[in-house]
């Protein structure tokens, strides 16, 4: 047995804290330096920075922070390992040489590719994969329309293959969030493929870190739980062999890692249960957590089954040009002055039919006899989309200053006029893993092709959940998240909401009280749209997908909170009846 590798985050997406690197490098003792800086809209916004100059398509963030710490983490025997190679991995891999030679360091920097499919659609396509969308079942030729990016998603074998290879850098472009976690683990412990619970519990270590300090107290519901408000500190993953994990923090940091915290974000944009990827399916509704010291949570009994023979793709295209407009409504008549001058300002554009979306809504968070003017206004914000940019350009926000005043009441905008921008389309996709070379660089510049997983049948599932009835008696009216937390966020263009209690009577209550139907109520954006619903009762979690929340993905969407961050919390200000025994309990834990 080895000892456990400790594995600490420093970037949870492309624009994280800069300082984060050399935090985590001067705070402690680490042995692997990690970053995540790729989400689906990150591929979309590489891209366009590709277009302006092509020897772009990375997070040049990484490079600054490498600035910071190359030497120290050469001079520690730290590794380093990153997706920020974005769509140009070789190219990272090419200017961190060069960063290194002006710093006169000399690192051996490998490189992980063959992520990038974009160049392929058209042959997969012909040989017969369809890349059919996750969520509509529509083939990518009926959509009509052409990739600008078209990236699979890679497992971690080609991390460990690069530093069994002595990297003291590797790059890479579009691998799974958590295989910069699963990778270094596999090759410090020497896992082979078929050691599917180890694999699998590294997969759940590197969900909870990948997305930096919303492990250790950011966006946390329970604020109260917090007492240490500075910055929080960013997480480590201490990895055993075994594949289970301590997930901490550099002492002296902010923040606070709990079961709370972790469970925050173990439900962080995950649909069911059996969370699918490249190197191993990871069953999280095994995963059992305990508190095994101040900011120390250790997670246990996570198991795994072989991956499936196909590989995620996230492809992305221009579905064309939006602009948006937000009109301010003051005072009196509300619902009347939107009317009013939805109404004038398609008039004056010549009709909705004339753009391919639009998209109104009247936000009010107006109050009557506001004591401020600004607790009076209501917002009426409206979205148009069309293939052709000048119709939704400045002759569509301009159009709206002709309201100023021949409109209603009190007109004022809360922009100038704008212009229109481009939008993308993301579309989730399968391609066979056969298809796609796997491929890693060395530092001596030779190439190998890195073997994919075998799939295979899952093994015998675990026995059900006890299914005891929550508690009864009387009933209080009081916000839902008076007992329990959330988390919520996108998955394409799905939303996910993940729900949970303290203890197991909570999630025994909120297990039979929040059916899809009374969810589709509390957040009436569901209605008509299917919902999905999933247990976690280790976890006393639910975690809910709102499929088409988000129409098209992030880029695309016309929600004023597009990636479905505020949901969770939204859910939680809901009132509903609650037991009194619950009421009673949080109220004693928070004090009140």
């Amino acid at each position: 047995m080895t000892r456990a590798v400790r594995i600490g985050n420093c970037s949870g997406f492309y624009g994280d804290r800069i300082a984060a690197a050399r935090e985590m490098v001067d705070g402690g003792p680490i042995d692997v330096l990690t970053g995540d800086y790729l989400a689906e809209l990150t591929m979309l916004i590489l891209w366009k920075a590709r277009q302006k100059d092509p020897e772009a398509g990375y997070a040049k963030t990484f490079l600054t922070q490498m600035e910071h710490v190359l030497g120290t983490c050469l001079d520690r025997g730290i590794r380093v390992v990153s997706n920020a190679g974005g769509l140009n991995p070789a190219g990272l891999a090419a200017r961190l040489g060069e960063l290194a030679a002006r710093l006169g360091l000399a690192p051996r920097i490998a490189y992980v590719h063959g992520d990038d499919l974009v160049h392929r659609v058209d042959e997969l396509v012909r040989d017969g994969h369809d890349l059919s969308n996750l969520d509509t079942g529509v083939p990518l030729a009926e959509a009509g329309v052409e990739p600008v990016s078209a990236n699979a998603y890679l497992g971690g074998w080609g991390i460990a293959e690069a530093l069994a290879g002595d990297a003291d850098v590797v790059v890479c472009g579009r691998v799974t969030d958590a295989a910069v976690v699963t990778g270094p683990a596999a090759w410090w412990h020497g896992w082979d493929r078929g050691d599917h619970d180890a694999l699998a519990g590294a997969v759940v270590a590197g969900h909870v870190i990948e997305c930096g300090p919303q492990a250790t107290g950011g966006n946390y519901s329970w604020l109260h739980e917090i007492t240490d408000r500075r910055y929080p500190g960013f997480p480590i993953a201490e990895v055993s062999a075994d594949g289970s994990s301590v997930i901490t923090k550099h002492p002296g940091t902010g923040g606070l890692v709990s079961v709370g915290t972790v469970t925050a974000q173990l439900v962080y944009e995950i649909a069911e249960p059996a969370y699918k990827g490249p190197d191993v399916i990871a069953h999280f509704d095994t995963v059992r957590l305990s508190q095994e010291a101040p900011d120390r949570v250790r997670i246990s009994g996570v198991r795994g089954d072989p991956p499936p023979p196909d590989l995620k793709v996230a492809v992305n295209y221009l579905g064309g040009y939006r602009n948006t407009m937000t009109l301010v409504l003051t005072g009196l008549d509300i619902d009347d002055k939107a009317a009013r001058a939805e109404q004038q300002l398609f008039e004056i554009l010549g009709g909705k039919d004339r753009f391919a979306e639009v998209d109104t809504r009247l936000i009010r968070f107006d109050r009557a006899d506001a004591e401020t003017n600004e607790q009076a206004c209501a917002h009426l914000r409206i979205t148009v989309k069309d293939p052709d940019p000048k119709k939704v350009g400045r002759a569509f926000s301009n159009a709206t200053m002709e309201l100023a005043l021949g409109g209603y009441a009190g007109f004022h905008t809360t922009t100038p006029p704008t212009a229109e921008s481009a939008y993308g389309v993301y579309w989730p996709a399968l391609v066979p893993a056969s298809v796609v070379e796997h491929t890693v660089v060395l530092p001596d510049g030779t190439s190998k092709v890195v073997e994919h997983s075998p799939s295979g049948p899952p093994r015998t599932a675990p026995a059900p959940a006890d299914r005891t009835p929550g508690p009864g008696g009387p009933c209080e009216r009081a916000p839902l998240g008076a007992v329990c937390a959330a988390r919520s966020g996108d998955k394409g263009g799905n939303a996910n909401v993940g729900i949970w209690g303290r203890d197991e009577r909570t999630f025994a209550w909120l297990r039979d009280f929040l059916t899809t139907d009374r969810l589709a109520e509390l957040i009436p954006e569901a209605k008509g749209l299917e919902v999905r619903r999933y247990e976690l009762p280790d976890l006393h979690a639910l975690n809910f997908v709102i499929v088409g929340l988000l129409g098209a993905g992030v880029a695309s969407s016309s929600r004023p909170d597009p990636q479905a961050k505020g949901l969770g919390e939204y859910l939680r200000s809901r009132h509903v009846d609650i037991p009194t025994e619950l009421l009673e309990v949080a109220r004693g834990l928070q004090g009140k």
